[in-house]
């Protein structure tokens, strides 16, 4: 079993440029474009138990700025359990993190996402 820990140093601007990038339409006022790229930063980190539960608190956080409880409560768990799945590399591949999901169903990837994975010798993404 392989255990997974931080984030490897090659696949960290490409999951930073999806938060700021969160940011940015955030701060435009451009709430789908925002969330968009939580989910995507979630795809990319998912597998590392850090850059994992960083991405479900900034789901969180976005959920209690647009007063959405549904999503509240369906970031709870996976802001606790995440980082566990993670670490064991147990995550549902291609899972975009919002409660709208059912939290193990894995989904398929963003081609742009998978290349970015190729690129820098993550094929087994």
């Amino acid at each position: 079993m392989k255990f997974y820990t931080t984030l490897p140093k090659n696949l960290r601007p490409f999951y930073r440029k999806e938060l700021e990038n969160y940011q940015t339409e955030y701060s435009k006022g451009n709430l789908k474009k925002a969330w968009r790229h939580l989910e995507r930063a979630h795809i990319i980190g998912q597998k590392y138990p850090f850059a994992h539960c960083y991405v479900h608190w900034k789901m969180m956080q976005y959920a209690f700025k647009v007063k959405n409880t549904n999503e509240i409560i369906g970031q709870i768990p996976r802001l606790f359990l995440g980082g566990i799945f993670s670490f064991l590399g147990k995550v549902p591949l291609g899972n975009p993190g919002g409660a709208n999901v059912p939290p193990l169903k894995p989904f398929p990837i963003d081609q742009d996402i998978e290349e970015i994975f190729k690129s820098i010798g993550l094929d087994e993404m």
